[in-house]
């Protein structure tokens, strides 16, 4: 028994001709014919019995039909129901970032989303990478933008990538106006940083400790948030190694400007979710859209960095 064959029974009950069920199905009529043979040996009893130059259903077949026509009301519905879900696009993305994401780069990749698409909404967390990891991994979010070295457990990265962190200057400070690359080999004993405290080791940026140790030593500011080590930088004369986002953000304010590091110090972003296949069509699009918008922000940062080397 197969759904060709049922559909051959339910079109011939329908219509009470072979004749019109073989035009219902776009067959012939001998393999409508063929289709209610086959079904009658699969179930084991006469479907129909011929009745002057038509057909007429046994008492068994009407039995059978109403099983029949309950199961193909059950595909109807299951088809309406696809339909609804591929015509509709109401639903809400929930998204955890981190605050070096969140002000300038997220905030573009929803725009492109809301403006094309009026039935989405979204729901925006500001978060650290360890409470968006927990609520990625519990389905309290449906995407996690984080900041930390792989591997990232019980979640399916969507998207990563490495950036190099840069120096954020005073507009007024003497380096402001040098070109090429930081190095702060030379600058760490004479120059005081904003520094991350025990709550940022210096180790997530792949910098050495010797150089780490220096830094934590001429220095009297420390957090362990970028937004507000880049306020930090405006207001106090200081500088700070940041990440080229939050970089980005804290120039836009005015007041600073920031260099290349000699030394390649590593910022870790990436995409995260429980799992691609939980996620939306709409949802789906936003990972494409902020992946490749991270992707030209980062490779915008590296080639700064390639062209203060020439």
């Amino acid at each position: 028994m197969n759904m060709r064959q049922l559909e051959a029974f339910r079109a011939t009950m329908r219509s009470g001709s072979i004749t019109e069920a073989a035009t219902m199905m776009h067959l012939s009529q001998p393999s409508v014919s063929r289709l209610i043979s086959d079904l009658e040996h699969a179930v084991g009893f006469p479907l129909f019995v011929r009745s002057g130059r038509g057909l007429s259903p046994t008492v068994e077949a009407k039995t059978f039909y109403d099983g029949v026509e309950g199961m193909f009301m059950g595909i109807d519905r299951l088809q309406e129901l696809a339909n609804v879900i591929r015509t509709s696009n109401a639903v809400e993305i929930t998204i955890g970032t981190i605050q070096s994401i969140a002000a300038v780069e997220l905030p573009k990749a929803v725009n492109a989303i809301y403006r094309s698409m009026p039935d989405i909404s979204f729901m925006i967390q500001s978060r650290n990478t360890p409470a968006i990891l927990d609520a990625v991994q519990m389905n309290q979010i449906d995407l996690g933008v984080v900041g930390r070295a792989p591997p990232y457990q019980g979640v399916e990265v969507l998207y990563q990538t490495v950036a190099p962190y840069v120096c954020l200057i005073p507009e007024t400070h003497p380096l402001a106006d040098q070109g090429g690359s930081v190095d702060l080999l030379e600058i760490a004993g004479s120059q005081e940083f904003v520094t991350f405290g025990g709550a940022f080791p210096e180790t997530m940026m792949a910098m050495e400790e010797d150089l780490a140790r220096v830094l934590r030593g001429n220095s009297r500011l420390s957090a362990t948030n970028m937004p507000v080590t880049g306020s930090l930088v405006r207001e106090t004369g200081v500088l700070a190694i940041c990440d080229p986002f939050t970089a980005e953000q804290t120039v836009m304010m005015g007041g600073v400007v920031f260099r290349p590091l000699k030394q390649e110090l590593q910022y870790h972003i990436a995409l995260i979710a429980s799992g691609k296949k939980h996620l939306s069509r709409p949802a789906l699009k936003f990972v494409d859209i902020l992946s490749a918008q991270l992707e030209r922000r980062v490779n915008e940062v590296k080639g700064y960095r390639s062209q203060e080397d020439l």
